[in-house]
């Protein structure tokens, strides 16, 4: 190839990008936020209850999400969170998750509270991540499109526009979950995920199946319950989980 043909392939890349970045015909959330990558892709479930917990999402609505690790839970609710935002459902995204150690402590954590709750945040900022990029996650938390909400500063609010996320939520007392329902706003969409076999909480303290329990009978209230078939992730995965009850 020729240095001239490799300079009018250079000239016609740049005029390229400018017109995206400059044409009213993009939509401004869509070009920044969503590079061309695989997660781009739209998700689809993988078994039954994956697709009743995708239809349950699309819409608003409370869904408790509850089943063994590796279902999807997280991962779906996290990526319909983001499609939501990028369709203007919602103004934002909020993520809440108990800060209790899995049978250990990892001490004093310095920083502002993201920081701090960064590590139990993880595999919520790891599924935005895939679906969002590494900086333009950074750059929606700084501006609070996506905002981290520690469970213990949530009593007095209430979500409007929002796109709630509620992880582990095994690790909630039934009074903490209690309030958490009921920061429910208008055109929000608030979905719990947690294995109720896996709390980190003393037995008895995990407030998960009561609220499944009294919520069960609300037809606005999704109820999900994924079993051990539902398992996505290695087989093996899900052969110890026969084994380990």
């Amino acid at each position: 190839m020729g240095k001239g043909t490799s300079r009018k392939r250079d000239q016609l890349d740049r005029r390229s990008r400018k017109f995206v970045e400059h044409s009213p015909e993009v939509d401004s959330f869509e070009r920044v936020s969503f590079p061309s990558h695989r997660y781009q892709k739209n998700i689809s479930a993988k078994t039954p209850e994956q697709g009743r917990l995708i239809d349950a999402l699309e819409h608003q609505g409370v869904s408790i999400a509850v089943g063994p690790a590796g279902t999807g839970k997280t991962y779906l609710s996290i990526a319909k969170a983001v499609e939501a935002l990028a369709q203007g459902r919602v103004d934002r995204i909020v993520l809440c998750r108990p800060a209790i150690d899995a049978g250990e402590t990892i001490g004093f954590l310095p920083g502002n509270i993201e920081a701090k709750l960064a590590p139990y945040l993880r595999p919520m900022y790891d599924v935005l991540t895939e679906r969002l990029g590494a900086k333009r996650v950074k750059t929606l938390l700084a501006e609070g499109v996506i905002e981290i909400a520690p469970i213990a500063y949530l009593r007095g609010r209430t979500f409007n526009n929002a796109f709630v996320v509620v992880d582990e939520a095994q690790n909630c007392t039934y009074t903490q979950l209690k309030m958490l329902v009921t920061r429910y706003g208008w055109n929000t969409t608030l979905v719990l995920a947690g294995d109720p076999d896996q709390s980190d909480l003393l037995p008895g303290m995990s407030g998960l199946p009561e609220l499944v329990r009294r919520l069960s009978s609300l037809p606005a209230v999704n109820i999900i319950s994924f079993q051990k078939d539902d398992v996505i992730r290695h087989p093996l995965v899900a052969a110890m989980l026969g084994h380990l009850d």
